[in-house]
């Protein structure tokens, strides 16, 4: 029993000893999913790409394995100084996504990422400088011809008039443009342009000027015709103010003369009653309240003694 796990025991070290060694010597090498693998020997490639994920085997020592990227990979150039074809110059940050497609033919062509960047440097730069330089420079800057205000929380995007400056292509248009150049001369190096994007434009110094003096205009011209659109409503608004007043007014004075109609008849009235009731003592109140409407302490009246304003006076004598 005892010499039974010993052979057991030897067994399985020799075994783990075996393996350990075909790692270490380079027999096996492990291909990952997001990986491909070229084996080349003495340098050069030997069968196809090995895309399958898992162990494989492979010559040791004469054979070596190269990883390649299966997913997108980043490409961030540096700016460039571009002239547009107004003859002004600008700075141009581009950026893009890449990746291999054809991982034999980048080895042979790239041998890595390094050396594909310098590729893709050459391949985007070249082709966004023709593409800028055959376009004016709002075209880069700008996508519609609208100037967009965004106001507050809860209210709505005020869209003016078209732009002082129109364009035909707009900058999605230029990024595309790009993109079809640069995938004609990707593929001779086993990878593909997946996206190009104009990450940032700079102006120099003296377009700068320029550019703020346009943007001010543009703002001028829609803060112009706010004003405009403005002054309209309000005289819109000033009139049916005024013909709500007049006929308000209007109401308000048929109401009166409807109300003051009806007081005078009933006031017309109720002097008419009273009158028919006492005639002498309605005429007696009336001469009262007219002495004390018309006389005071220094009021002088000279009055024949005939007068009916002076009848009352007299009988009190």
């Amino acid at each position: 029993m005892k010499n039974t796990l010993g052979v057991v025991s030897r067994v399985f070290v020799i075994t783990a000893v075996l393996v350990v060694g075909a790692f270490i010597s380079g027999v096996f090498y492990v291909v990952d999913e997001t990986k491909v693998v070229v084996i080349t020997q003495f340098g050069k490639p030997v069968g196809d790409p090995v895309t399958l994920a898992g162990l494989h085997l492979k010559k040791p020592f004469i054979q070596q394995a190269h990883y390649f990227e299966k997913r997108l990979l980043d490409w961030d150039g540096d700016p460039n100084q571009i002239p547009t074809k107004d003859k002004k110059y600008i700075w141009v940050d581009a950026t893009a996504r890449w990746k291999i497609v054809d991982a034999l033919k980048f080895l042979q062509s790239v041998g890595n990422e390094m050396g594909a960047h310098s590729r893709i440097d050459d391949i985007i730069n070249s082709a966004t400088r023709d593409i800028i330089t055959n376009n004016i420079l709002v075209e880069a800057v700008r996508n519609t011809n609208r100037i967009l205000e965004a106001k507050g929380e809860g209210e709505d995007l005020i869209v003016t008039d078209e732009a002082l400056e129109h364009i035909s292509e707009g900058r999605e248009n230029l990024e595309g443009a790009i993109l079809k150049r640069a995938k004609v001369l990707a593929p001779q190096y086993g990878i593909a342009i997946v996206d190009v994007r104009l990450k940032r434009i700079n102006y120099v110094e003296d377009v700068r000027n320029k550019v703020y003096d346009r943007m001010i205009a543009e703002r001028k011209r829609a803060a112009e015709k706010y004003r405009s659109e403005g002054h309209g409503k309000s005289a819109e608004i000033e009139g049916q103010v005024a013909k709500e007043l007049k006929l308000i007014t209007s109401e308000a004075y048929r109401q009166a003369q409807l109300l003051v109609g009806k007081a005078d008849a009933e006031a017309i009235n109720i002097y008419g009653q009273a009158y028919n009731q006492n005639p002498e003592f309605y005429s007696f109140m009336k001469t009262l309240e007219t002495y004390r409407q018309t006389i005071d302490e220094n009021s002088t009246i000279i009055l024949t003694t005939d007068s009916d304003y002076y009848k009352y006076l007299k009988a009190l004598d």
